[in-house]
Formats: structure tokens, C-alpha cells, sequence
């Protein structure tokens, strides 16, 4: 009886030890961003607080123009969702999905967008260009 509890216990916890990988990329994978902000009339501040600082600022004949670049992720539910699956999935393969679920959320690391964006004399966006985006 002892000698069975040692063995189950070793068992549970390299299973611990060994999975994981898969779960701790889906939850930590890019969170999603309102795209929405990217239209006419949004204020400047609404855009800082979502996207950060732009990579590109500039100022030509008194407008500024600015070029935000970023990870589109996925929502909170879709990232959680994910990690349960892929614990779950190591749970019952004895470990064995990081094979596959690895290399999954290697994928799945969100997508690469950037917008070109320009601002009236109010600091409201007054013009947007999509530069990349799937």
C-alpha cells in the first residue's frame, strides 16, 4: 500500500512538472484590443490608453501623425478556455499533448496589426489607414 502511494505520488507530481508549457503560453498569449478606438472623432488619450505609446510620432505642416504597431490577442474567456483545455488534455495524456499543444500555442501568438493615424487641430483622429492587419 505504502510502495503504491509512493509511485502515485510520483506520478502526480512529475505530471505536474511536466505539463504546463502549453497551459502557461494559452494564458499568457496577447489580450485583444477594441479596434473600434481606430475610427474618426476618437481622442487621442483613448488610443494612448489602449495601444501605448505610437513607434512613430510625428508632426508635418501642423498635423501629427502617428503610427501605432501591436499584437492582436484574444479575450480573457478564449485565453482561460484554452489553458483548461490544454491542462485538462495533459491531465488524461499522462503529459503527453505538450507534444502537440506546444507547438499550438507557438501559432497562436496573436497578430501582427498597424494603423496610420492622423489627428485634427482638437487632437481627434481624423483620418485612419490600416497598415497591417490579417
Amino acid at each position: 500500500m505504502l510502495h503504491r502511494m509512493l509511485v502515485t505520488s510520483i506520478y502526480v507530481w512529475a505530471l505536474l512538472i511536466m505539463s504546463g508549457c502549453s497551459v502557461f503560453m494559452a494564458a499568457n498569449q496577447p489580450t485583444s484590443k477594441n479596434l473600434d478606438l481606430f475610427s474618426v472623432g476618437t481622442p487621442r488619450d483613448m488610443l494612448l490608453a489602449e495601444y501605448g505609446l505610437p513607434s512613430v510620432s510625428e508632426t508635418k505642416d501642423g498635423k501629427r501623425r502617428e503610427i501605432f504597431t501591436f499584437k492582436q490577442g484574444y479575450s480573457t474567456a478564449a485565453k482561460t478556455g484554452r489553458a483548461v483545455f490544454h491542462g485538462v488534455a495533459d491531465f488524461f495524456t499522462l503529459g503527453l499533448w505538450e507534444v502537440v499543444g506546444t507547438p499550438t500555442e507557438l501559432v497562436f501568438q496573436g497578430e501582427e496589426m498597424a494603423f496610420d493615424v492622423s489627428y485634427d487641430e482638437n487632437d481627434r483622429v481624423d483620418k485612419v489607414t490600416v497598415l497591417k492587419k490579417k
